[in-house]
């Protein structure tokens, strides 16, 4: 999966402890390549006008994490830049764990493991 924030320090969504690879990269440094292959991608909203200026295709697996919660224009610029979905900061982690599922076609994220509440073995 590919991180594309200009802190690469900086963790958008809190996905650190995620057993999913990340490849963190700032806005400039990605190739054409990289964004094309990666199963998803997540751009922090901090890089978006960097991002802009690469002029980067519409592809389906883009998130935009957004870091300000006030932040009214985001949806506006989600859309011009074909995100699939606004993610703030702390929220729709079970969303995204379940998109990491299907994006890396279960080889790093357990489906048992995205359970808040496992059934008891043998009900």
């Amino acid at each position: 999966m590919l991180v594309i924030s200009d802190s690469p320090d900086d963790d958008p969504l809190g996905l650190l402890p995620c057993a999913v690879p990340l490849r963190t990269l700032p806005s400039p440094l990605f190739s054409a390549g990289e964004y094309r292959l990666a199963p998803l991608e997540i751009l922090d909203d901090r890089s978006y006008s960097a991002f802009t200026l690469r002029y980067m295709p519409h592809r389906p697996g883009l998130i935009l994490a957004l870091a300000d919660p006030g932040d009214d224009t985001v949806h506006s610029r989600a859309a011009a830049i074909g995100a699939e979905a606004v993610l703030r900061t702390g929220q729709g982690m079970a969303w995204l764990h379940l998109r990491l599922h299907e994006a890396t076609g279960c080889h790093y994220v357990r489906w048992e493991d995205l359970l808040t509440d496992p059934p008891t073995p043998g009900t």
